[in-house]
């Protein structure tokens, strides 16, 4: 049976602290948010579930070990932007290793940036996710016309 619903495509991302300190990635060569700080992130696979395309990506962009357990959701957005996204984020309790870049093609650094001073080359939608995480929200909407 074929269903006419809405097919977006659906990102991970994980925000790890250390206080009032968060881990971004400076993106670069991607074609998308070049100059701008992101979160840990990336494309939920087919046959993933949100939990293992966050602990496959992390592993992949900062190379630490991360289990379910670790993982606490935080937000869950629907956005607009050329295409619609679902984007979940997890906050990290726990990590086994320590956080660095590893794929220089794609980011210039990675950098522990205070969550009450953020620069103002933070990806805007993640930007506004981070303020809404911070109002106690676990849901929110980005880019759609209201």
């Amino acid at each position: 049976m074929k269903f006419g619903s809405a097919q977006p495509y659906i990102a991970a991302f994980v925000i790890f602290r250390k206080g009032d300190k968060a881990a971004f990635l400076l993106r670069q060569n991607t074609g998308w948010g070049d100059g701008y700080y992101g979160l840990p992130s990336g494309k939920v696979e087919e046959g993933e579930t949100f939990v293992q395309a966050a602990i496959r990506e992390i592993k992949e962009e900062v190379s630490v070990n991360l289990k379910p357990q670790d993982l606490k959701h935080a937000l869950t957005a629907h956005r607009k932007s050329d295409m619609s996204w679902v984007d979940v984020l997890f906050e990290a309790e726990n990590w086994q290793g320590e956080l660095h870049n590893t794929e220089p093609h794609k980011h210039a650094a990675l950098e522990w940036l205070d969550l009450n001073a953020l620069p103002d080359n933070i990806v805007p939608p993640i930007r506004h996710y981070l303020n809404e995480i911070k109002a106690g929200k676990n849901y929110t909407e980005y880019g759609w016309e209201t």
